[in-house]
């Protein structure tokens, strides 16, 4: 049985890199390989000075663990942000998300994973201890889990909450409902339900 002509090594490493990508299977990974080094050499050269410079650029906020091009970040140094209130998210991307709503003023800590103890993932690798530190600066006052609505995400804000709630903060977990403009009939069971869980007087 004849079989294709095998690819030079610099494509399979390049194939191989783009399948660790959220997403990307092997057939995504190889088109996206063959269109960047065929259609778009230039934008191949671009994307990999871009990834290296974010890799060697970027850093940890040192108070909010998101991604920072200084110790602290910009949101981190503005005076005007609420410091009695710290949102917890799983992700940078999460935080951006809550940002551009423009509904929230507070500060942000930015876990970088979830709780996952199957996959061997504890409180030590998502480093808690550096969110409580955090928490417990004396300025907190209310901590807002607000991790995704996952087996995972809900094992973390449930664990979070206890830690938190023990050394004597206020712990509120982000609502879950109806999303704003939508008819019942569309909305999944599920997110009814816990619509009707947490309803509030109107």
């Amino acid at each position: 049985m004849a079989t294709g002509q095998p690819e030079p090594e610099p494509l399979r490493a390049l194939i191989e890199a783009l399948r660790g990508l959220p997403g990307v299977g092997v057939r995504t990974a190889r088109r996206m390989a063959y269109h960047l080094l065929q259609s778009d050499p230039d934008g191949a050269l671009r994307l990999s000075d871009a990834l290296r410079d974010a890799v060697g650029g970027l850093q940890h906020c040192e108070r909010c663990n998101s991604f920072s091009q200084t110790s602290v970040c910009a949101t981190c140094q503005d005076a005007e942000r609420d410091g009695s209130v710290l949102c917890v998210v799983e992700t940078p991307a999460d935080q951006n998300m809550i940002e551009s709503s423009h509904g929230y003023q507070g500060l942000y800590y930015v876990l970088m994973g979830h709780l996952a103890p199957l996959e061997g993932v504890g409180p030590d690798q998502v480093h808690f201890a550096r969110l409580l530190q955090r928490a417990t600066d004396g300025v907190v006052k209310e901590v807002i889990l607000a991790t995704n609505f996952t087996a995972e995400g809900e094992t973390t804000a449930y664990y979070l909450a206890d830690m938190l709630r023990s050394r004597g903060l206020t712990v509120t977990r982000l609502a879950r409902g109806v999303p704003s403009g939508s008819e019942l009939e569309y909305v999944d069971a599920g997110t009814i339900a816990w619509a009707l869980m947490e309803r509030r007087a109107s």
